[in-house]
């Protein structure tokens, strides 16, 4: 074989090379973990503005990628599971946040204390950084319900709870719209306290 043919062998198994890694890259980031970067401060203290985590994409199934369903599921969401969804108001954007109601259940939110079906939640990562508590005829966000939460869709909060976004203010989240669960946090600048955090979301949020 001549040095040209040689060459052009070398430049053809390159290109090969990186071509089944992109493949392998979109197929990874499709079906089975992605990553993103916190945009807002919605979920303090449990993720942090500028953290990148990891969102595990098989954690309920396995999705449609041409729309916002699944071609089989074989988990449901649990209550307190942080997942990525479709923001319902506007499919273009994806939130994160956590999952408090369950198809069925009844949620009730009394001076920002959140009750299940009756009962007061367990909320020992939850974050309140304003004092005032508002009736629910000025605002959702303290007081609010009770409502019930339909077939198929559950009900989200974000941990930050006086500074969230979320099923107060806009409503349920189709199951068929989650993405996935968070996984890992796998970079995460504090700059108050100058060290790098590298958590397992799970010890964050049980």
């Amino acid at each position: 074989m001549s040095e040209k043919e040689t060459a052009s062998s070398k430049v053809l198994d390159w290109i090969k090379s990186i071509a089944i890694a992109l493949i392998l890259a979109i197929f990874i980031r499709t079906f089975i973990v992605q990553a993103y970067k916190i945009p807002s401060g919605s979920m303090i203290p449990t993720l942090l503005v500028g953290d990148y985590i990891l969102v595990n994409k098989l954690a309920y199934g396995i999705r449609n990628p041409f729309k916002n369903d699944y071609i089989v599921m074989w988990s449901k969401p649990h209550r307190k599971d942080v997942v990525v969804f479709t923001y319902p108001l506007n499919k273009k954007l994806d939130f994160i946040k956590r999952v408090i109601g369950l198809p069925g259940d009844t949620i009730q939110i009394i001076n920002k204390k959140v009750y299940v079906n009756g009962k007061p939640l367990n909320e020992p990562y939850v974050q309140h950084t304003d004092k005032n508590v508002y009736p629910a005829g000025v605002s959702p966000r303290d007081n609010f319900g009770p409502v019930k939460v339909p077939p198929g869709d559950v009900f989200v909060m974000g941990d930050n709870r006086d500074e969230s976004y979320d099923s107060r203010f806009w409503g349920f989240v189709p199951i068929k719209y989650i993405k996935g669960k968070a996984l890992i946090i796998y970079f995460s600048w504090d700059p108050k306290r100058f060290r790098i955090r590298f958590n397992r979301i799970g010890k964050l949020i049980h």
